[in-house]
C-alpha cells in the first residue's frame, strides 16, 4: 500500500495502522536521509512542528490535503527528536504533543496473557489510566475489539469525532492502544468503533472504564484509580487470618439509592460520603457483622436495582466518585463492618453503548440465541467458553477485591449459568456437546474465579444464589464443587415464609416446613437469608406476611427472626426488615424511617440489636453452623402444639443453648425440655419480653433443671413457653450464677431507690398543683426482667 492510500485510510477513518503513516518517519528525501512528520488534524488551518529539544526549532507543515492532513520534512538528519504540534485554527492557537510520537506501551507477554485469558489483573492495562511516559503526563487507553477495522478515543478533547484519534492496531489477538498526551483525570471519552462488516459504526462506553457520567449520560470518565490512601491495614491483615465459617456473619442487605433519601432537595440520593457517616452507623448499632450490597457496578436504569450492569469496573456515580465509594468501604472496615458487593456474571444488558455486540459481532455473548439470550430478562449471556469473556468477568471479580478491599461477593443468579436451558422452552437452548443441559463452560468458569479470588485474596466470602439441587456449591474445587465459600438457601426461606404466613391454627399440619431443612442442612455452607426479592412484586414486606392482629404481626416476626439466627447457618436480612417496615420496598424513595418513632417498630429494632449481640457472643449459635455435631434435635415431633425444641452446640460439647419456639398464640405453661446436664439454666432470650413489646410470659430470668427423665435425657426444664414467643435457655456453672445473682440485686437496689425518688418528685408536683396523688413505695423494680433461683428445690 502506498503513501496516498494509507493517507485515504486515516482521513476516512478506516485505518487499522494510523502509525504507519502518521507521526515520525525517516524517509529519503533528494536522495538523502531525511524525516517525514505527519499530522491530521480537520481543524487546522496552519500546522507547525516545534522541536522541544536544545534547537527549539519551528518548521512549517506543508497541507497535503484539502480534509487536514499536513506534513513537514526535516532534511539532512534520521535522527528522531521531541517535538509538539502547533495548530492555528478558529479557535486560537494551541500547542500539543503528537500522541502518533509515542511508542507501544503494551507488551508482546501482555497480550500473550490476555490470548490465552490469564491475565487476572487485566484492568492494569487495558481502560484508560492516566500514565506519565518519556516525561510527558496524560491518558493510555487500550480496548478489545478483534473485529473492528477501526477504533477511535473521541471526547471532548476532539470534538467526537472518530478521525483525530485512531489507535494502534497490536498483533491479531485484537488490542488497539493509544496514548493521548496533556489528557488528564476528569475527562470524558468513548470508544468509536468501525467494524470489518455490514458498515457497523458504533460509539461505546469503556468496558474497563473505573468512572462513568452519571445516567442518563453515558460516556467514560478518565479517573485515577490508585490515588486513595487506604487506612484498614489492621482489618486486611486480619482478615487473612479469619475463618468466617466459623465466626458470625449477620448481614445487612442494603439498596444505597433507597435506604434513605432527601425529600427535602430532589429526594436525590445520598453520596458514599453521607451513607458513611448514617449508614454505617446505624448497621454497627444495630450488631450486624456485614453490609451486603446490591450491585453498584455503572448501570443505567434505576429500576434494574443494579442487576443490569454496563460499566462493569466503575461504581455508579450516582453516588459520588471511586474514591467516595472507597471512603465509604474503609469506614465500615473502621467500625469492624465486612462488605459484599452482588456480582452480576450472569447477563448484560443491551443498551447500544454497552458490551453487546461490542465490535459489531457478537464479542460478549453468544452468536447463537439460543445460547446467548434470556429472553425473559431480555438480556444477553457471557460467552464463558472464549478465553478473554472468561479474563474479563475473573479479573472484574478481582478489580473489586484488589482495587475497593471489598471482603466478598455475592454471585447473582448462579442457576441460570449452571443450567442451559434454565427458564427456557424446548427449542429455546442448545445442549452441551455430551447432550446434556449442563453449561459445561460456566461451571469452569465459576470454578476458576473461586480458585482465583481465594487465591489472591484469603480470607474474603464468595457467595452463590443457586437455587436448585445442584450439588457441592460451597465444596472445594479439588473435590469437583464449585469453590463457593457459602450458599444461598433459598429452600429453607422458602419453607420459612410458606409456614408463617399460615394461620397459626393451621401451623400444625404444616409442621415439615419448620423441620424439613435440617435434613440437608449441612450439605453445603448455607446462609439463611430474607432478601430483597421476597419484599417486591406484590409479596409484601415481611411485617406484612405475618397474619394476625398487630400484636401477633410483630411477634411472629420475632418469632421468625429468632428461629432463623438458631438455625445452622449464616443470616442476612434485607433493610427494613429490621424495624418492620409496612410497604413493599420501593426503589425509587427512602424506607419508612417514620415508623421507628413508634414503640413497636423501635422495641423489633431492639429484638434484632439484642439478637446480633447475643448471637456474636455466644460460639454455639455461630462456631459450628456446617456440621450435624453443633445441632441436636430435642423434640421436633410436637406438630400439635406447633413447638420445636432443640440445641445449637460450639466446639466445646459443655457450651451449648436450648431453644425453644412456639408458633401459636396460646401461652404453654409448665411446657417440660430435656436438657443433657443439670445446674442453672439462665434465659439468654425471651422474644415475649416486654422490652420487645411482648406479653412478658417468661421464666424469671432462669432457674436450675430439674433431675427428671425427659425425652432422652436425665435432666429436663419446667418451662413457661410465650405465645408466638422464642426461649433460649444457657447452662451456667454455679459461680457464674452467684455473681448474675448479686449483680441483680445491686440492680434491683438501684432501680428501687430511682423508682422512690421518682415518685417523691411526683408527689411533689402534685403538691404544687393542688393534686393529691399518694406515693406508693413499691419493693419491685418497675422494669425487672430477671430474677435467679439459686437455691430451687431438688424434684426427683
Amino acid at each position: 500500500m502506498n503513501l496516498n492510500e494509507h493517507i485515504d485510510q486515516v482521513i476516512n477513518a478506516t485505518s487499522s495502522d494510523p502509525f504507519s503513516v502518521l507521526g515520525m518517519h525517516h524517509i529519503k528525501f533528494n536522495d538523502k536521509d531525511a524525516i517525514a512528520i505527519r499530522v491530521f488534524n480537520p481543524d487546522a488551518k496552519e500546522l507547525y512542528i516545534v522541536r522541544t529539544d536544545a534547537t527549539k526549532k519551528v518548521y512549517q507543515a506543508t497541507r497535503l490535503r484539502q480534509e487536514g492532513f499536513f506534513e513537514t520534512i526535516v532534511e539532512q538528519t534520521n535522527v528522531f527528536f521531541p517535538y509538539k504540534v502547533r495548530i492555528i485554527s478558529d479557535a486560537g492557537t494551541t500547542e500539543v504533543y503528537d500522541p502518533y510520537s509515542f511508542e507501544p506501551v503494551l507488551s508482546d507477554f501482555d497480550l500473550h496473557l490476555m490470548s490465552e485469558g490469564t491475565h487476572y489483573k487485566k484492568y492494569e492495562k487495558l481502560g484508560a489510566h492516566v500514565t506519565t511516559i518519556n516525561g510527558i503526563t496524560g491518558v493510555f487507553f487500550a480496548v478489545w475489539a478483534p473485529n473492528a477495522l477501526r477504533v477511535s478515543v473521541i471526547g471532548d478533547f476532539n470534538n467526537w469525532d472518530g478521525r483525530r484519534h485512531q489507535m494502534r492496531l497490536r498483533g491479531s489477538f485484537g488490542v488497539w492502544e493509544l496514548f493521548v498526551p496533556s489528557l488528564q483525570e476528569g475527562d470524558i471519552y468513548k470508544f468509536e468503533l468501525k467494524g470489518r462488516y455490514g458498515n457497523y459504526l458504533g460509539t461505546k462506553s469503556d468496558p474497563y472504564g473505573f468512572f462513568a457520567e452519571v445516567r442518563p449520560k453515558s460516556a467514560s470518565v478518565v479517573y485515577d484509580i490508585n490515588k486513595y490512601k487506604w487506612k484498614d491495614d489492621a482489618w486486611m491483615n486480619n482478615r487473612r487470618k479469619r475463618n468466617w465459617l466459623e465466626a458470625p456473619v449477620s448481614t445487612y442487605e442494603v439498596h444505597l439509592g433507597s435506604w434513605r433519601r432527601v425529600p427535602e432537595d430532589g429526594n436525590r440520593w445520598l453520596t458514599y460520603r453521607e451513607l458513611a457517616e448514617t449508614l454505617i452507623p446505624y448497621v454497627k448499632d444495630l450488631g450486624y457483622t456485614h453490609i451486603e450490597l446490591l450491585p453498584i457496578t455503572e448501570h443505567p436504569l434505576d429500576a434494574s436495582w443494579g442487576y443490569q450492569p454496563v460499566g462493569y469496573f466503575a461504581c455508579t456515580s450516582r453516588h459520588g466518585t471511586p474514591d467516595d465509594f472507597m471512603y465509604f468501604v474503609d469506614k465500615c472496615h473502621e467500625n469492624n463492618l465486612g462488605v459484599i458487593m452482588d456480582w452480576v456474571p450472569a447477563h448484560f444488558p443491551r443498551d447500544s453503548h454497552g458490551l453487546s455486540y461490542f465490535d459489531g459481532t457478537a464479542l460478549y455473548e453468544h452468536a447463537d440465541w439460543r445460547k446467548g439470550e434470556h429472553k425473559e430478562w431480555g438480556t444477553l449471556i457471557f460467552n464463558y467458553g472464549r478465553n478473554e469473556v472468561a479474563n474479563f468477568l475473573i479479573a472484574n471479580a478481582l478489580f473489586w477485591l484488589d482495587k475497593y478491599h471489598l471482603d466478598g461477593l455475592r454471585v447473582d443468579a448462579v442457576a441460570s449459568m449452571l443450567y442451559l436451558d434454565y427458564s427456557k422452552k424446548h427449542g429455546e437452548w442448545l445442549p452441551n456437546k455430551y447432550g446434556g443441559k449442563e453449561n459445561i463452560e460456566a461451571i469452569d468458569l465459576l470454578r476458576r474465579f473461586n480458585e482465583v479470588l481465594h487465591g489472591y485474596h484469603p480470607g474474603i466470602l464468595t457467595i452463590a444464589e443457586e437455587s436448585t439441587s445442584w450439588p457441592m456449591v460451597s465444596r472445594p474445587t479439588y473435590l469437583g464443587g464449585l469453590g463457593f465459600s457459602l450458599k444461598w438457601n433459598m429452600g429453607w426461606m422458602h419453607d420459612m415464609l410458606l409456614y408463617f404466613q399460615k394461620e397459626p391454627v393451621h401451623r400444625k399440619y404444616h409442621h415439615n416446613n419448620l423441620t424439613f431443612a435440617l435434613l440437608y442442612a449441612f450439605t453445603e455452607n448455607f446462609v439463611n437469608v430474607f432478601s430483597h426479592d421476597e419484599v417486591v412484586h406484590l409479596k409484601r414486606s415481611m411485617l406484612d406476611k405475618m397474619p394476625g392482629d398487630m400484636w401477633q404481626k410483630f411477634a411472629n416476626l420475632k418469632t421468625l427472626y429468632a428461629y432463623m439466627y438458631a438455625q445452622p447457618g449464616k443470616k442476612l436480612v434485607f433493610m427494613g426488615g429490621e424495624f418492620g417496615q409496612w410497604k413493599e420496598w420501593n426503589v425509587d424513595i427512602s424506607l419508612d424511617w417514620h415508623l421507628t418513632e413508634h414503640e413497636p417498630h423501635r422495641k423489633l429494632m431492639d429484638f434484632v440489636r439484642d439478637l446480633n449481640n447475643m448471637y456474636k457472643t455466644e460460639r454455639a449459635l455461630y462456631e459450628v453452623d456446617f456440621d450435624h455435631q453443633g445441632f441436636e434435635w430435642i423434640d421436633f415431633g410436637d406438630y400439635a402444639n406447633s413447638i420445636v425444641s432443640f440445641i445449637r452446640k460450639a466446639k466445646d460439647p459443655e457450651d451449648f443453648i436450648v431453644c425453644v419456639f412456639n408458633f401459636t398464640p396460646v401461652a404453654r405453661t409448665n411446657y417440660r425440655v430435656g436438657v443433657p446436664k443439670g445446674g442453672f439454666y439462665k434465659e439468654l432470650l425471651n422474644s415475649d419480653s416486654e422490652r420487645f413489646w411482648g406479653s412478658n410470659v417468661g421464666n424469671w430470668g432462669g432457674f436450675h433443671a430439674d433431675h427428671v427423665w425427659w425425652q432422652g435425657r436425665p435432666f429436663s426444664l419446667n418451662l413457661q413457653v410465650p405465645p408466638l414467643g422464642a426461649v433460649f435457655m444457657k447452662p451456667y456453672s454455679d459461680e457464674v450464677v452467684t455473681i448474675a445473682a448479686e449483680e441483680i440485686k445491686e440492680q434491683e437496689a438501684k432501680e428501687r431507690e430511682q423508682q422512690v425518688v421518682k415518685e417523691a418528685k411526683e408527689q411533689q408536683t402534685a403538691k404544687e398543683l393542688a393534686v393529691e396523688k399518694p406515693v406508693t413505695l413499691k419493693t419491685e423494680p418497675a422494669e425487672k426482667t430477671v430474677k435467679i433461683q439459686t437455691k430451687p428445690e431438688d424434684k426427683k
